[in-house]
C-alpha cells in the first residue's frame, strides 16, 4: 500500500507526528503542504492529512489542499489528524474544520498532542497559552499510543 502522509505545521508539531506516523506506515512518502509540489495523489492508495490547529482552526495550506482534492480524497483510504496542547475536547472539533464529506471518507482520525515551546512562540502565542492553557514552559504532549492506533488503523482493510 502506497501511502502519502502530508501535514501543515507553525511550529514543528504536526511534522513530528506525521514523521512518527510516516514511520509506522513502511515506505511512506512524507510532505509539507506548504512547500507546494505536492506528489500526484494518483500514485497513492492511502493518504494522511494532518496539521496544527490554532484558535479553532487547521492550517491554511491544509485548508486550500483539502478544498482542492476533495473529490479525489474521498476515493482514497483518508486519515485525518490534528496537533495541538487542547484535551481531546479537540477531537470535537472536526466537525467543524473539517467537511462531512471529508470526514466521511476518513478511516481513521485522532488528535495526537502537541508541543508548545515558548522559544518559537511569538508574545502573543505565549500570553494566549498562559492564559487559555496555564502553559508557560515547554509542553509536549504527543501520544505515541494514540500514533500507534492510527496507524494501525489505516493499515488494516
Amino acid at each position: 500500500m502506497n501511502t502519502l502522509v502530508l501535514y501543515a505545521t507553525k511550529h514543528g508539531a504536526a511534522r513530528e507526528i506525521a514523521k512518527r506516523i510516516a514511520g509506522k506506515m513502511n515506505g511512506a512518502t512524507l510532505h509539507d503542504l506548504k512547500q507546494g509540489n505536492i506528489p500526484s495523489l494518483a500514485g497513492f492508495d492511502s493518504v494522511i492529512i494532518g496539521s496544527s490547529l490554532y484558535a479553532g482552526s487547521i492550517r491554511k495550506e491544509a485548508k486550500e489542499f483539502l478544498s482542492q482534492n476533495e473529490a479525489v480524497l474521498q476515493s482514497k483510504k483518508l486519515g485525518l489528524f490534528l496537533s495541538g496542547i487542547g484535551e481531546d475536547k479537540d477531537n470535537q472539533l472536526f466537525g467543524s474544520v473539517f467537511s462531512p464529506e471529508i470526514l466521511k471518507a476518513a478511516k481513521a482520525t485522532g488528535h495526537m498532542g502537541g508541543i508548545f515551546d515558548p522559544k518559537k512562540a511569538g508574545v502573543m502565542e505565549r500570553f494566549i497559552m498562559k492564559v487559555v492553557t496555564k502553559q508557560s514552559r515547554y509542553v509536549n504532549t504527543i501520544d505515541d499510543n494514540k500514533i500507534a492506533q492510527f496507524a494501525e488503523v489505516m493499515k488494516s482493510n
